[in-house]
């Protein structure tokens, strides 16, 4: 066809084809841009670069425009702290979650730093990874050997027997090699690597943990203000079979080092009322905030060193939270050991929730104070209380008294998979009895149909015999009633006497603290730890 047009028209019609498609690429072009000025989200370029020729340091850089852009009033400054975390690279997905939990809830606003550590070199996907989720400057650092290995004066083949034996007893992470590198560089290395040599704060935060509630205030800022070294949110009571020896070889650091045994210590937190044995309290370490100056103090580092020259991290399975705990109820003041009852805190099986129904609403917590831990029978947050000698929060919401099973004070709780299965147990019984219960008073009444079908069939039998029948039913309802009313009254019974048994615990916590008072008057509390 276009043959037979004249050029000029062809010409023509091809221009006016291109001056609309260029109009059409000019618009689209003009909204795209327009769209993404005035949006409110950005895309900072973020790239993974070397800190040092050290290849097992590895960092993500951000603009200083990005790093400065705080969420807080003008003018703002911030605590000189870090976050830091000793993951896996298998633990991507699970430290994912904690990292967006942290952020949502706190880090958002006030961008602090991230320092992860790792026994092997981190996967480029899992630095590109965690770099994109963390709002301030996140570093990687591979562990070398002298962070993550056996020290010459251990004998690995008794270590290895210990843990074989361990094992055959049932013990939690008994047989873990791993566990035991973990809990000795939590104990007495993390704060010597220098990727922290520059903090004074840390948080400490692990794969698989969440935060409840809205930050109400900078937690390092809290710290530095209040003159707080050490901050915890969960206490509870550690397996006396993985720490044998490790009291012992406190007390005998203490008497070759008396000096470091601060003369307002939070001693009684951690003792039985004779304040020479260990009642197995602790701090839960997954959760804690504190003052690296306190690790690198000349009394925790020696005392370190003492527990670390015995091998007990090998040949037993001792745990960096007791070593933590140990160190600070003895070597600082009690007034420096904070408990943040206003954060929402989970790392299963066990978690945190504000105690008061107002901390709840003010920080917008979605905890249920039910599932709280922290006032259970297992937990040590009362004894902190007392030692401290401050007064607990007022706990107030649905918070009822549930207590897990124990065996006894000295020996701790069981493990939550024996106290889950018994549980379970316990609801498969109330189960079972329900059902006999229903069962007994169908019964009777199954016996009447049968009885009729066999009088309609047969036809047979006298009124007396029917007499005798109804007889028979009414009894067996009567005996069924009585039985009802018996387990209602078996059912008062015990909750009467679980009433009675809080009350007593209540007096019991009131005799307490009115023998506390009387000791606080004695001067001679401090001599135990003198001598």
């Amino acid at each position: 066809m276009l043959k037979y047009l004249p050029a000029t028209l062809v010409s023509r019609n091809f221009l006016r084809i291109l001056r609309v498609l260029v109009i059409i690429v000019t618009v689209t072009g003009l909204i795209y841009q327009f769209s993404f000025t005035f949006s409110n989200y950005s895309f900072p370029k973020k790239s993974i670069k070397s800190l040092s020729n050290s290849p097992h340091i590895q960092t993500k850089l951000q603009s200083d425009e990005d790093a400065n852009s705080l969420d807080t009033e003008p003018g703002y400054q911030r605590a000189n702290a870090t976050f830091v975390t000793l993951a896996r690279n298998q633990d991507l997905f699970a430290l994912m979650e904690s990292i967006r939990s942290v952020e949502n809830s706190f880090n958002r606003k006030y961008k602090y730093d991230w320092v992860f550590f790792n026994d092997v070199n981190f996967t480029p996907l899992f630095m590109k990874t965690i770099s994109n989720l963390v709002s301030g400057q996140a570093s990687f650092h591979t562990l070398e050997k002298e962070y993550w290995g056996y020290p010459e004066w251990v004998d690995q083949d008794k270590a290895r027997e210990n843990r074989n034996q361990m094992v055959q007893k049932g013990i939690i992470y008994g047989g873990s090699e791993s566990y035991r590198h973990m809990c000795r560089f939590e104990s007495g290395f993390f704060w010597r690597h220098p990727a922290l040599s520059n903090y004074k704060y840390y948080w400490r935060v692990e794969p698989n943990v969440k935060y409840s509630c809205l930050a109400s205030k900078d937690y390092f800022k809290y710290m530095e203000e209040k003159n707080l070294t050490y901050g915890f949110t969960i206490s509870l009571i550690e397996f006396e079979q993985t720490i044998p020896t490790l009291w012992q070889t406190t007390l005998d650091f203490i008497n070759q080092n008396p000096q470091y045994v601060n003369e307002n210590n939070l001693a009684d937190f951690i003792t039985d009322a004779n304040k020479t044995s260990y009642n197995l309290c602790h701090f839960w370490s997954n959760f804690e905030i504190a003052d690296l100056d306190f690790y690198r103090s000349e009394a925790y580092t020696k005392y370190f060193e003492f527990l670390d020259a015995t091998g007990g991290f090998f040949y037993e399975r001792w745990g960096d939270a007791p070593v933590h705990s140990i160190a600070a109820s003895l070597f600082l003041n009690k007034t420096q050991i904070h408990h943040f009852d206003d954060i929402g805190y989970e790392h299963p099986p066990f978690q945190s929730c504000p105690s008061t129904q107002k901390t709840r609403i003010e920080n917008k917590c979605i905890c249920n104070p039910a599932h709280s831990f922290t006032w259970k029978v297992n937990s040590c947050a009362r004894q902190f209380y007392r030692a401290h000698g401050t007064k607990r929060p007022v706990i107030n919401g649905f918070v009822p008294h549930i207590p897990l099973p124990l065996t006894n004070h000295r020996s701790g709780f069981k493990s939550a998979e024996k106290i889950i299965k018994e549980l379970e147990k316990a609801k498969k019984e109330q189960k079972q009895n329900n059902v006999f219960e229903q069962n007994s008073e169908k019964q009777p009444q199954n016996e009447n149909k049968n009885e009729q079908k066999d009088e309609n069939q047969n036809k047979e039998g006298s009124s007396n015999e029917k007499q005798e029948v109804k007889k028979d039913d009414n009894q067996n309802k009567k005996e069924s009633s009585n039985e009802n009313q018996e387990i209602k009254k078996d059912e008062n019974k015990e909750v009467k006497k679980s009433e009675n048994e809080n009350k007593e615990e209540q007096k019991e916590e009131k005799k307490e603290v009115n023998t506390e008072k009387k000791e606080l008057k004695d001067e001679d509390i401090i001599d135990v730890w003198r001598h």
